[in-house]
């Protein structure tokens, strides 16, 4: 017997000039175009190259499913620089590589992760040090994405490599169970997080983690722009659960795609579409302001979500300015819908966001976060927080603790080197 079942959206994203993707991929190309159409992903980035020591280049080895057995789908493939379209508007972007480095010569060492995503040579370089490594993606035009906030190089990463991609929604993030809880760190003092028990996060818990330290490095002046990945082909998650969803207009162009990824005109979701605006413009936008007044902005939002929206809130230098419970409407697709406008005043140099959620019936929640929107008033730079540089500060000088001795002496120098921009950005703190 044969049953139909008929799928109906429940928001058109493309409709309003907004597509998806995510920049963490593990799934062999050749099953791509199929998992892409059924998740109605737009932009897929599968690692090509990967290097897992600092003694090898990364090539087409170790298979991504190395510790899972053998991938039925074979093993990676290089199809070379050019876009692969699978529809006018769902593209595989072929080449990108993965360092993540959990060996430095023959011993076991663990440095952490970054995406090389859609440069046009194979690197035949090997990390660390990085330095050389982003020169190369930077001069091929490439976009570094940071992977996860808490590896041990990952604040030595962004000043030393130019990070342009932060994940805000990593792959640890899945449909099923939470997978990984431990933070592996000190939790920044600033902000209280949501623990099973002290150092054990929920997957909220994680997810505030990673907004925390996102804040605090855009306090740095570190205009990182937000993205999402799943590590679909290695996690037990869907392709695309999590994602960024990018503006381009009228109508699909990959070129335009990446710029916005680029500049962060962007949000990233596990469930909720968050469209919003401040002066009009979409994120990733600059507002130059004249030194002596600052500026009001108006900014506008709409959240579209499968599930009642639980909260809605509007962040101001990464503290929480509005906190606004709304009151959704059903739509006739059966989402919920809520919209609301508003004035943020920007007295200096600063930025904003928004963020959403909507809560499970497992207790669970899936959110959205859009892109920044940046305030540059003439001569009043952003300045951090005391507390976050500091912590920041001491969490680079805890891994520098952990590096001596074992790095060689050219990649033990980005990380002083690291340090001393941190430092450097200390000195305007507020």
């Amino acid at each position: 017997m044969e049953r139909a079942f008929r799928l109906e959206r429940f928001i058109d994203m493309a409709s309003r000039g907004w597509y998806s993707g995510e920049t963490h991929v593990h799934g062999r190309i050749v099953e791509l175009p199929n998992v892409m159409l059924a998740e109605d992903l737009n932009v897929t980035f599968p690692v090509t190259f990967w290097s897992t020591a600092s003694d090898r280049i990364p090539d087409l080895e170790p298979s991504s499913l190395r510790w899972h057995g053998p991938s039925p789908f074979g093993p990676r493939e290089d199809r070379g620089f050019e876009p692969i379209r699978v529809t006018d508007r769902h593209v595989i972007v072929p080449r990108n590589t993965e360092y993540e480095i959990f060996s430095v010569g023959a011993k076991r060492h663990v440095l952490g992760a970054l995406f090389l995503l859609n440069h046009r040579k194979p690197f035949e370089l090997k990390a660390p040090p990085i330095r050389p490594i982003a020169e190369q993606a930077r001069a091929e035009g490439a976009l570094l994405d940071l992977d996860k906030h808490n590896w041990p190089w990952s604040l030595m990463l962004v000043p030393v490599a130019n990070v342009d991609l932060y994940e805000l929604s990593i792959n640890s993030v899945w449909r099923t169970n939470f997978g990984f809880k431990a933070a592996g760190q000190t939790l920044p003092p600033w902000a209280k997080f949501e623990q099973e028990s002290p150092g054990v996060l929920t997957e909220w818990g994680w997810l505030q983690f990673g907004f925390e330290m996102y804040y605090a490095l855009l306090h740095c002046g570190y205009r990182l722009s937000p993205t999402a990945g799943t590590a679909s082909g290695v996690h037990p998650v869907p392709l695309g659960h999590s994602r960024v969803y990018v503006h381009t207009g009228e109508s699909f162009d990959l070129a335009a795609w990446l710029e916005g990824l680029r500049q962060g005109r962007s949000f990233v979701t596990t469930g909720p579409m968050l469209l919003a605006k401040v002066g009009g413009e979409h994120p990733g936008s600059v507002f130059k302001l004249p030194r002596k007044a600052g500026g009001n902005a108006e900014w506008s939002a709409e959240v579209v979500c499968p599930d009642p929206v639980a909260r809605f809130e509007v962040i101001v230098n990464g503290e929480v300015r509005q906190s606004i419970e709304p009151n959704a409407a059903r739509t006739a697709e059966g989402a919920w819908r809520w919209a609301s406008k508003g004035t943020i005043a920007m007295p200096e140099s600063g930025w904003v966001a928004f963020r959403t959620w909507s809560d499970r019936p497992d207790g669970r929640k899936r959110f959205a976060h859009t892109g920044v929107w940046h305030f540059e008033v003439a001569g009043r730079p952003v300045r951090p927080p005391k507390a976050q540089i500091d912590y920041l500060i001491e969490q680079l000088e805890i891994s520098i603790a952990k590096q001596r001795d074992i790095l060689p002496p050219e990649a033990f120098a980005e990380f002083e080197q690291a340090l001393e921009a941190y430092r450097k950005i200390r000195e305007r703190t507020r």
